[in-house]
């Protein structure tokens, strides 16, 4: 719980403010740019909001924070209201969950709302508001992990929904050796007509990335777009298996068509066919620099 005692200050004067003990994990950054920003590897208020909307979006970026290192002077009000706007439509049946986790490092999770069963993609907090709204929304058929650092509460929305949860054999710990579905191999997995796994090594060994409906690629670590670079990139320096494979991986992705990059860490990009795979290309050439 954010503190007035530990308020940085580099806040700029009023309401919200963000505390010391903020990772950097940017989630509040690109949920309400109009709010936050980085000063010295740490988020700060450098706007308070003046409109609602601005309004909302802080206070969401507040529930969303991993760390609760987001705070406000005045007790909202309205935060009943804004832990209900969760899960966030992005595109057609395409959510942000919010509430990110802490051991994820702040990692974005998604819900898509499908006629032949939900699923979420990556792990948010167990919150019950959401929760609650998940099951309004008709429940969760699959629970789809990337890899190893974004479970945070799988068990929970497990045993919650029972929801079989995905993941590659090569991701498997203490914690997930339970899982329903076990992916091996390195061969795309059709996991029903519109949903194809995608096997990416490079991060970890075992990442993959989930397309939907040729249009939106959940891409976990793999793959992001760089505010600060304007560009697609993957992330040389928290490369834990291979940035060779990585590259080799994300050349792969040039053979699939999408519209969406959707990514844990990072911020999302949208682009024509087209667009993307000219971004998908400069990418690659990037990271051959690296």
């Amino acid at each position: 719980m954010a503190t007035l005692e530990k308020r940085r200050s580099q806040n700029i004067e009023g309401d919200f403010y963000v505390d010391s003990t903020c990772i950097d994990c940017d989630t509040c950054r690109w949920m309400s740019p109009e709010v936050f920003k980085r000063v010295d590897s740490q988020s700060v208020v450098y706007h308070q909001p003046a409109k609602p909307e601005e309004r909302q979006k802080a206070l969401q970026a507040l529930l969303s924070c991993p760390t609760a290192s987001i705070g406000t002077v005045e007790k909202p009000r309205d935060i009943k209201e804004i832990q209900n706007s969760f899960p966030l439509l992005i595109d057609e049946n395409v959510y942000h969950c919010g509430y990110h986790g802490k051991s994820s490092f702040g990692a974005a999770s998604y819900f898509v709302k499908r006629p032949e069963g939900n699923i979420l993609i990556d792990s948010p907090r167990f919150t019950p508001p959401l929760v609650k709204t998940f099951e309004e929304m008709g429940g969760i058929r699959w629970m789809y992990l990337t890899h190893k650092d974004d479970i945070v509460h799988h068990q929970k929305y497990s045993e919650h929904f029972g929801c079989d949860r995905i993941l590659h054999t090569d991701e498997i710990g203490k914690s997930t050796q339970d899982v329903e579905i076990k992916l091996t191999g390195l061969d795309a997995t059709e996991l029903d007509q519109d949903l194809l796994i995608i096997p990416v090594p490079g991060h970890t060994k075992g990442h993959t990335v989930l397309l939907y409906n040729q249009k939106y690629l959940f891409s976990g670590d793999h793959l992001a777009f760089s505010q600060s670079q304007e560009q697609l990139i993957g992330f040389p320096h928290v490369c834990w298996y291979s940035w060779e494979e990585q590259i080799e991986s994300m050349k792969k992705l040039t053979n699939y068509k999408f519209e969406w990059v959707l990514p844990g860490h990072g911020r999302r990009y949208h682009g024509s066919y087209e667009t993307m795979s000219k971004e998908l290309e400069k990418c690659i050439a990037w990271m051959g620099k690296q």
